[in-house]
């Protein structure tokens, strides 16, 4: 799977989890990855379960009865260099985001996807150079490892 430049979204300046969700998701609605209904699915997964990650960075995704919506896999990128929290309002502990995947898979290859994302960003120096990143070709270069 290769990025693609229109998805990713640099220096954005969302406030909240389900803003920069919608924006992740429309973003894979717009390559064709999904049908618009797993928006909502993205958004109904995170309040179960939040998909903060840790090191500053979210992975967005549909819940399991939303992969019908799934027409090709996918990635999204939205970097948000302030930060977002995505801690719930009982947590003391504030989960700042500034880096958040948006991604769909066919047949299960999200979790491969999620996994290759996981190892990248457990070094977190690699998620402050996404985080610095200064245009789409720079994040595409320091995540080809992740998407080949």
């Amino acid at each position: 799977m290769e990025l693609q430049k229109d998805m990713i979204l640099l220096n954005q300046t969302d406030a909240t989890p389900e803003e920069v969700i919608k924006k992740s998701g429309q973003l894979l609605v717009d390559a064709g990855c999904v049908e618009s209904a797993y928006v909502d699915a993205m958004l109904e997964r995170e309040k179960m379960v939040s998909t903060y990650m840790g090191n500053f960075i979210a992975i967005p995704h549909g819940t399991d009865e939303a992969k019908e919506y799934v027409k090709e896999s996918g990635i999204s990128i939205v970097q948000v260099p302030k930060g977002i929290d995505f801690s719930t309002a009982d947590e003391k502990e504030e989960k700042l985001a500034t880096v958040i995947f948006g991604i769909a898979g066919v047949n299960n290859e999200h979790l491969d996807i999620l996994q290759k994302i996981a190892v990248f960003c457990s070094d977190v120096g690699n998620v402050v150079k996404l985080a610095d990143a200064n245009s789409a070709e720079e994040v595409i270069s320091l995540l080809g490892e992740v998407t080949a």
